[in-house]
C-alpha cells in the first residue's frame, strides 16, 4: 500500500512539473485579471502579486500525511488548490472585505475562509488572511486562465501581510527548539494583538479624515489641474460612502477631466450637480464598494456618453466603458 502511494506521489510530482511553465502563465494572467478589476472597482491597494507553487513545495504537500498515516491530499494534482496563489495587500481592514465582495462578484467563488475571524472565534490572537479560492466559468472565460485551474487568493492588510511574512520566514530558515518554542509562539501572539490595534487605528484614522474632508477652495493660480489634495478632498465630499481610490488613479482622472475641458473644481461641480447618483446606482448594480475614482468615472459616462469613451485617455478600456454605457443607457 505505501509503496502504491509513493509511485502516486512521485507520479503526480512528475506531472506537476511538466506543467509548471502553463501554471506560470496561468498565475501571471491571474494577477493581470484581479489588477484590471480592483483598478476598475477604483479600490485602493498598494500592490497584487502572484505565485506559482514550486515543484518542490508541491512534493512536499503531496507527501503530507495525517494522523494514522492517510495521506492529506490522496489526489494531489486536484486536492492541491494553492498551486496558482495571487496575493492582495490593501491599507485597512474594511478594504479587504471590499476586494472579497468584488472577486465573488465576478469570479466563481469555491471558498472563503476569514482566517482571522477564526482564529477570533477560537478567542486567541494570530495569523489573519482573507483566503478565497477563485476559478472562471465559461461565460468569463479570459486569455490564458482555462476554467479547470482555480487560483488561490489571500486578502489581507500591509500589517497582517508584514507580521506573516516575517514569521514565515523565521519559521522557514530552521526548527525552534522545543525549549523556545513557547516564547516565540507567546511573542508572535503578541505581534498579532497589537498589530489587530494597528489596524482598527489605521481603519479608524481613514474614518475620521473621510469625515472631515471639506469640499476645499478655490486656487487662484495659472495651474489648469485640480490639486490631487483638492481633488480628493472634493471626491470625498461628493460620494461620502466611497473609499479611498489609489492615488495614481486619482492622477490619471484628473488627466481625462482635462481632455473634458474641466480644469477647476467649480466647472466639475457643475458637471455633476445634475447627475442622478441613484439612478447610476442602480444601473451599475454595484455589489462591491466602489471606490471615489470610479464613483467619478461612472458619472462622468453618463453625462458625456461616447465622447467620454472615444477620449485618449480611455483608449486601453474602450470595450469595458461601452458595456457600462450600455448598462446605463438600459
Amino acid at each position: 500500500m505505501a509503496s502504491t502511494q509513493s509511485t502516486r506521489i512521485r507520479r503526480a510530482v512528475q506531472r506537476y512539473a511538466a506543467s509548471h511553465d502553463e501554471l506560470r502563465g496561468v498565475t501571471d494572467a491571474y494577477v493581470a485579471l484581479v489588477t484590471r478589476l480592483l483598478d476598475d472597482a477604483g479600490i485602493n491597494y498598494p500592490a497584487v502579486t502572484g505565485r506559482t507553487k514550486s515543484v518542490e513545495s508541491f512534493a512536499g504537500k503531496a507527501a503530507r500525511r495525517l494522523q494514522g498515516g492517510r495521506l492529506a491530499h490522496p489526489k494531489p494534482l486536484t486536492d492541491i488548490t494553492d498551486r496558482v496563489g495571487v496575493r492582495v495587500v490593501t491599507y485597512v481592514l474594511a478594504d479587504v472585505d471590499a476586494v472579497a465582495q468584488l472577486l465573488s462578484s465576478q469570479l466563481v467563488v469555491r471558498e472563503d475562509r476569514d482566517m482571522g475571524q477564526e482564529t477570533a472565534d477560537a478567542g486567541r490572537f494570530g495569523y489573519s488572511s482573507r483566503h478565497l479560492l477563485v476559478a472562471l466559468d465559461e461565460e468569463r472565460a479570459e486569455a490564458g486562465i482555462p476554467t479547470d485551474r482555480p487560483a488561490s487568493v489571500q486578502i489581507r492588510t500591509v500589517l497582517q501581510h508584514a507580521r506573516a511574512e516575517f514569521e514565515h520566514d523565521v519559521r522557514y530558515k530552521g526548527s525552534v527548539s522545543d525549549e523556545h518554542a513557547p516564547d516565540f509562539d507567546r511573542r508572535f501572539t503578541l505581534a498579532a494583538g497589537l498589530l489587530e490595534l494597528a489596524d482598527q487605528q489605521f481603519s479608524a484614522i481613514r474614518d475620521r479624515h473621510r469625515e472631515e474632508l471639506t469640499s476645499p477652495a478655490e486656487a487662484a493660480d495659472d495651474d489648469p489641474r485640480i490639486s490631487p489634495t483638492d481633488r480628493a478632498a472634493f471626491l470625498a465630499g461628493q460620494f461620502t460612502d466611497a473609499g479611498w481610490s489609489r492615488t495614481d488613479h486619482y492622477a490619471w482622472i484628473s488627466g481625462l477631466l482635462l481632455e473634458l475641458g474641466i480644469s477647476s473644481l467649480s466647472e466639475l461641480r457643475e458637471v455633476l450637480r445634475d447627475v442622478d447618483v441613484a439612478s447610476i446606482e442602480g444601473h451599475m448594480g454595484y455589489r462591491y464598494p466602489p471606490g471615489a475614482v470610479r464613483r467619478l468615472d461612472d458619472a462622468l459616462l453618463s453625462v458625456h456618453g461616447d465622447r467620454y469613451v472615444a477620449l485618449h485617455g480611455n483608449a486601453h478600456r474602450v470595450g469595458l466603458l461601452r458595456a457600462r454605457l450600455g448598462r446605463l443607457t438600459d
